[in-house]
């Protein structure tokens, strides 16, 4: 029977031997997909995933798939992946956070609230848990609930920078300037080139008057990043208000040099021009912005048209 078995098909494969099969077929594409990752080949690593995960939902898997989904930018994809591992596994801690991160993008602050939350509730350790709960009560307006998960974040980890600088950003929003000042010290006696940190030091310093202390800070960015696009627009904006538009001018110039491709630079430049008086200069900047970004050509046209109102008295 053996050999007429063998001649003609053979028996079907027992269920043992095709969990075997399964197992070894979902180990193949689990591991093809992690290799395909690693070498930067994002969309046959997807498929591997989804395959893998056919045959088998374990949790691994789908982490890694939600990741790869968020790595090529399919958040509802990722979502929904999300979703399928925490039905599976509801303590899972890092999924219900990856799934707050995943409602930040989609700038759904009460579903990343909620999957917060229930991560504090399993792990009231969990830094990230509370910083995350943060972030999801300022998109929902609620500074002061902001402030609270921040404390408790900063609480469990007293390094973190990225809960300093998001307290200290809260605390400007509401113009408590010393304590927001407090918490910038802190992020920069941890990481003293924090861009962000620095620039928004250079902010308050500004508003409130010290104007050499916030040239400081725009400068120290532009040392440490000489492409920071937010430190040119800061001080090229105050030295402005200060009327030293050549000064600007030149800023934006050296700025222009280094991004030839950015159009806000241009239209910087264009409107500081019909400040000082140079039409010429600023329809030339105008167009240029206009070149180099085109689909926003009535916004453009439409700040020139503002700009020349707020110009000078005898330009035009």
């Amino acid at each position: 029977m053996g050999l007429l078995s063998s001649l003609f098909g053979g028996s079907k494969p027992s269920e043992d031997q095709q969990a075997k099969q399964e197992k070894k077929n979902f180990e193949i594409l689990k591991y093809d997909g992690i290799r395909a990752h690693n070498m930067h080949q994002l969309a046959y690593a997807i498929k591997c995933f989804e395959q893998a995960i056919e045959l088998n939902d374990e949790p691994e898997t789908l982490q890694l798939l939600a990741n790869a989904y968020v790595e090529a930018g399919r958040t509802d994809d990722a979502r929904i992946t999300l979703d399928r591992l925490i039905d599976k596994t509801p303590e899972n801690v890092k999924g219900l956070l990856s799934l707050a991160s995943i409602c930040y993008m989609q700038e759904d602050y009460e579903s990343m609230d909620d999957a917060c939350q229930k991560a504090i509730k399993l792990d009231e350790t969990n830094a990230l848990a509370y910083y995350l709960a943060a972030k999801a009560a300022r998109g929902m307006k609620n500074d002061l609930q902001a402030i609270v998960m921040l404390t408790k974040a900063i609480a469990q980890n007293e390094e973190y920078a990225a809960a300093y600088l998001l307290r200290a950003e809260v605390l400007w929003d509401m113009r408590q300037a010393k304590d927001a000042m407090g918490d910038l010290e802190k992020v920069l006696s941890i990481a003293p080139e924090e861009e962000d940190a620095l620039l928004l030091k250079g902010k308050i310093h500004a508003a409130l008057g010290e104007t050499q202390e916030a040239y400081t800070c725009f400068d120290q960015v532009l040392e440490i990043n000489p492409f920071n696009e937010k430190a040119y627009l800061l001080k090229g904006e105050m030295l402005a208000e200060q009327k030293e538009f050549d000064k600007a001018v030149e800023l934006y110039t050296e700025a222009t040099e280094l991004m030839p491709q950015n159009a806000v630079f241009y239209q910087e430049r264009g409107r500081i021009r019909l400040l000082k008086g140079d039409k010429d200069g600023s329809v030339e900047d105008m167009k240029k912005a206009i070149e180099l970004n085109p689909e926003n050509e009535k916004q453009i046209t439409g700040n020139y048209d503002n700009f020349k109102q707020n110009a000078a008295p005898g330009i035009y």
